[in-house]
């Protein structure tokens, strides 16, 4: 699937995908997710992200960061994290070498238009892949706290959740009912994956302007496989 440079914007949530070596896992057992953790709420508060989302599943990582006001905070971020946790279990497990199958992706997410979308994409990965029947059941994400059902204090409130409601139960109850009645298909579904899995932007025509007006070079989201020759 043909990938872009990556595009890395101020003030704007990003959608981040790290998968393991050949779709090998990178967590073994409940201490391997909880220091992942760990170091993301570490490095986070060191670095001065924002984490709206995550999700954490037996071969990949799914985040959603905000670098503000400056852009490079992913880099460092995701830099550090994969170290990490690569030394972590290495050490564990006494092996060597690579634990991540390459770089990490990203996507620029519009974030009137679809990080709500992108919040329920990454929270709802384990019940598209048949690990549980509802997202709380789930441990490893951010959904227990997004809904009140486990503490997270390092998590932070993303824009769309709060417009959500005046009070935070009606935020809650606003946000359940829009993950766990999403629909099994959606079109948006499919734009998110390719988007992230592309480094190319999660957003319409109107936001790749944007973003391009933002960084002086032209963006554009193709589609799969090689360009039509005219």
């Amino acid at each position: 699937m043909p990938r872009q440079a990556r595009i890395l914007i101020k003030n704007y949530p990003h959608h981040i995908v790290h998968r393991g070596h050949n779709q090998a896992a990178i967590f073994h057992e409940p201490d391997d997710y909880r220091q992942y953790l760990r170091n993301l709420a570490r490095l986070k508060t060191e670095f001065g992200l924002e984490i709206y989302s995550f999700c954490l599943m037996t071969n990949h990582v799914h985040l959603i960061a905000n670098p503000l006001a400056d852009p490079t905070r992913i880099s460092r971020l995701m830099k550090r994290l994969a170290g990490r946790h690569t030394r972590y279990i290495n050490r564990k497990l006494s092996r060597s070498g690579s634990l991540w199958g390459g770089r990490y992706h990203v996507s620029p997410i519009d974030t009137d238009a679809y990080l709500m979308e992108c919040c329920r994409y990454v929270e709802l990965n384990p019940v598209k892949a048949g690990m549980v029947e509802l997202p709380g059941e789930y441990p490893w994400s951010s959904y227990r706290a997004k809904v009140g059902n486990a503490r997270i204090p390092w998590l932070d409130c993303d824009p769309a959740f709060l417009a959500l409601g005046e009070s935070r139960a009606q935020r809650v109850a606003r946000y359940r009912q829009f993950v766990e009645n999403a629909p099994r298909v959606r079109k948006t579904q499919k734009l998110i994956r390719e988007a992230a899995a592309r480094n190319q932007l999660t957003g319409g025509a109107t936001f790749r302007d944007r973003v391009a007006a933002e960084i002086g070079v032209k963006v554009q989201n193709r589609g799969p496989g090689r360009p039509r020759k005219n």
